[in-house]
C-alpha cells in the first residue's frame, strides 16, 4: 500500500538523507565549485531530505557571508549536476546517484524570530522570574 504524501519520512530516507548530507559537506568543503559567488561564501548544509524512492535530494543550506543568498542557492543548483558527480564517490553504495535540489534553509531565521517574541515586553510581563505564566487572577498557574 502506498505511503501518503503527508506521512513522516521513513527511516531509510532520514539515514541516506544523513549520510548525502555528510558527502554534500565535505564536497562543499574541499572548495571544488569553481564559482565566484560560492567561494566567497561558508555554506553550511543543515539538513537533506530525501524522496520516498530515494532518486530526489533536496539540501536546505545556509550561505554564511554572503550578501545575496538567493544568489549562492542559484549558483548551487546551477552546479547540481557537478556536485552530484563529485558526491558519488562517497556514496557508491547507493543503486542510484540523487538528483540535488538546492533550498535556502529559513530554520535559523524562524529560531530568531520566535526568540525575539519570547523576550518582548509584550510576553515578558506575562511571565515571573520561573518563567511560569500567571493566570488572570495574578496567581501561579
Amino acid at each position: 500500500m502506498p505511503r501518503s504524501t503527508t506521512s513522516s519520512p521513513s527511516q531509510r530516507m532520514l539515514r541516506v538523507g544523513e549520510q548525502v548530507r555528510h558527502a554534500l559537506s565535505e564536497t562543499l568543503q574541499r572548495g571544488e565549485i569553481i564559482d565566484p559567488v560560492i567561494e566567497n561564501s561558508v555554506v553550511s548544509v543543515s539538513e537533506v531530505r530525501m524522496s520516498p524512492d530515494l532518486k530526489i535530494a533536496t539540501a536546505f543550506v545556509s550561505p554564511l557571508g554572503a550578501k545575496d543568498a538567493d544568489a549562492v542557492i542559484e549558483a548551487l543548483n546551477k552546479h547540481a549536476k557537478f556536485v552530484r558527480g563529485r558526491v558519488s564517490g562517497a556514496l557508491r553504495q547507493m543503486k542510484y546517484m540523487p538528483e540535488f535540489r538546492f533550498r535556502l534553509d529559513t530554520s535559523f531565521d524562524n529560531f530568531a524570530r520566535i526568540n525575539d517574541l519570547l523576550k518582548s515586553p509584550e510576553v515578558a510581563r506575562d511571565l515571573d522570574a520561573d518563567g511560569q505564566g500567571k493566570d488572570d487572577d495574578g496567581d501561579s498557574e
